[in-house]
């Protein structure tokens, strides 16, 4: 009966878009491995579409949320056996480390941070409400409460990776992050990548400007910060098209109960039955919403927010005016 519910619960949070039957459907195809190591994702889902104007990003609370006493974020290396052989995303070049303050108001601060080393040799150029810098391994998203300052949204411009969580349960003073996401034309370069050439970041409303390697651009504007969500609406110009993957989803899967996300639940129309499956237990699927995470409690990064893909939509056809409408 609990996993009726658990099935159910998701498959509201699934079905919740309005105006599904515009949504469009795209092509989810998995490309994970089995492995023991807690520390490495292994876990890959790419999407693709032939061409896709926007799309939404939430970082949701896992269902078990309000039942969890003892949360658990510290590093798991028991099942790693890393070798001696050099990996391709070692940190293996140098910098001189800093911390900057982008922006600090009474809502948000960001905050930019080079690394002393990085697996990739370059840093992307950032500009925030008009000021410039050189660039950053590291953006950090604070959302600001009184005194209090909870990091909500992270971004490695380097190589486009991006981690995403709601503010704490109310049972929970802190949460931890999980899985991650790249958005843009996904690359492999020794792993997938996005190559971004330039970051434009405005506070009021926040959002963030990708300027890509090989052309075209992604806005991201971050609708929605709270205890529920935190919600991302991304709008490519021009629309994404088929050559490589607009999105993909990056985690980690030992076991159900040592797992980043250990199951997809995904939607394939308006009116569509949510299906849920084991992660490591599905090739492909056309979706029109899609949800990576956890109903078995994981004992590692147990309070680590599910990510969900929705509120897809194809470039608007000749003569009809694109939605200026946010998804619901």
């Amino acid at each position: 009966m609990r996993a009726t519910r658990l099935v159910a619960t998701l498959c509201l949070a699934l079905l919740s878009v309005s105006a599904c039957a515009q949504r469009l459907a795209v092509e989810v195809e998995n490309f994970s491995t089995p492995g023991p190591c807690a520390e490495e994702d292994n876990v890959s889902f790419a999407l693709s579409a032939a061409a896709v104007a926007r799309f939404r990003i939430q970082a949701l609370h896992p269902p078990y949320v309000n039942a969890i006493r003892i949360d658990s974020s510290a590093p798991d290396f028991s099942g790693c056996n890393f070798g001696k052989t050099p990996h391709p995303t070692d940190p293996r070049h140098v910098f001189v480390p800093r911390t900057v303050i982008l922006h600090d108001d009474r809502n948000i601060a960001i905050v930019g941070i080079t690394f002393a080393s990085f697996w990739r040799p370059h840093r992307v150029p950032v500009t925030v409400a008009g000021r410039a810098d050189a660039g950053f391994h590291l953006i950090q998203v604070f959302r600001k409460s009184g005194r209090t300052r909870t990091e909500v949204l992270v971004l490695y411009p380097a190589d486009g990776y991006w981690r995403a969580k709601p503010l704490p349960a109310r049972n929970l003073g802190v949460n931890a992050y999980g899985s991650s996401f790249l958005l843009g034309p996904v690359e492999q370069e020794g792993r997938p990548v996005v190559n971004i050439v330039r970051i434009e970041i405005e506070p009021q409303p926040l959002a963030f400007r990708l300027h890509f390697t090989e052309g075209g651009q992604a806005t991201v504007t971050i609708t929605e910060i709270s205890d529920i969500r935190t919600a991302l609406d991304v709008r490519f110009l021009p629309a994404h098209d088929a050559k490589r993957p607009f999105a993909m989803l990056r985690s980690m899967y030992v076991a159900d109960d040592n797992a980043d996300a250990s199951e997809v639940t995904w939607t394939t129309g308006p009116a569509g039955e949510a299906i849920r499956k084991p992660v490591m237990a599905v090739t492909s699927m056309q979706a029109t919403a899609v949800r990576f995470g956890r109903t078995v409690r994981s004992r590692h990064n147990t309070s680590a927010p599910d990510l969900m893909f929705d509120a897809f939509e194809a470039p608007p056809t000749e003569g009809t005016a694109p939605t200026g409408k946010r998804p619901d």
